[in-house]
């Protein structure tokens, strides 16, 4: 049964705000592993955005973000909407739901927390990443198909192999029409890219197929700028399941952690 190509906006961006809430995805959402869906990055970023706009306070920032896939993301049409689950003083749980071809397609929460001044204190233990101008162009179009990974400009550091490696990203592209979402949203735009930035086996026919069922960032700093770093590792355990685990940067330094559980299986 061939799928329904769905109606895709036409623009320099990866969404069409149709406003209400409903959002058309253009062809640099398109996913990699079937043509006809989105990409969970620039799903996950328009989800960011959709969060970090509800409710807004200036004294609080999100600190996680965890996305669960529920199947297919159909390319499109779609709506968010977004809630208040735990309301507070100083820690707030937010949800955004992705709703296209009539189901849910993406569940997300976010924890919201008070900031403070904790400068006396601060210290991380996640080591530096080459800059990006020290790393090397890389074209991800030659091993993933599909519009998203074409709307990105890629740069490896040396020692790349399968498996692991440290990728730097960025887009021309905003993730709306309206060009007004955060470094943080848009960045989180990019993060799934992670899973496939050094991948441990080719994809494609006669090789096997891992797509993540979930992505969960944590932050101990709010990101900036247009660049994300990504300094990854890949585990394939042997009954069908694996795990993508990356540093997160900016060009300020690492600002916190993302997990991909995998289900592997040959393809």
């Amino acid at each position: 049964m061939t799928a329904v190509r769905p109606e895709l906006a036409d623009g320099d961006f990866y969404y069409q705000d149709l406003g209400g809430g409903r959002f058309r995805s253009t062809i640099h959402a398109q996913g990699a592993w079937n043509a006809h869906e989105q990409h969970m990055a620039p799903a996950s970023g328009l989800l960011a955005d959709r969060l970090d706009r509800h409710e807004p306070r200036d004294d609080m920032r999100v600190a996680r973000l965890s996305y669960e896939i529920l199947g297919l993301i159909p390319g499109g049409d779609c709506e968010i909407v977004t809630t208040t689950l735990r309301p507070g003083r100083t820690i707030e749980l937010l949800q955004a739901e992705l709703v296209a071809a009539g189901r849910v397609a993406i569940r997300a929460t976010a924890w919201r927390m008070i900031t403070s001044d904790t400068s006396a204190v601060a210290a991380v233990e996640d080591g530096p990443i080459p800059a990006p101008e020290e790393c090397k162009p890389y074209d991800g179009a030659s091993v993933w198909p599909g519009g998203y990974i074409r709307s990105l400009e890629m740069r490896v550091a040396e020692g790349h192999r399968p498996g692991a490696g440290k990728v730097w990203l960025r887009t021309d592209h905003p993730l709306t029409d309206g060009n007004d979402s955060t470094d943080m949203a848009r960045l989180m735009g990019l993060v799934d890219t992670a899973n496939g930035i050094a991948a441990r086996v080719p994809p494609g026919k006669d090789s096997y197929a891992f797509p993540n069922l979930d992505l969960q960032i944590h932050m101990y700093r709010r990101p900036e700028g247009e660049w994300l770093g990504l300094d990854n590792a890949v585990s394939f355990g042997a009954d069908g399941i694996g795990l993508t685990s990356t540093v997160l940067h900016d060009r300020s330094g690492p600002f916190g952690r993302a997990e991909q559980i995998l289900t592997l299986r040959k393809s």
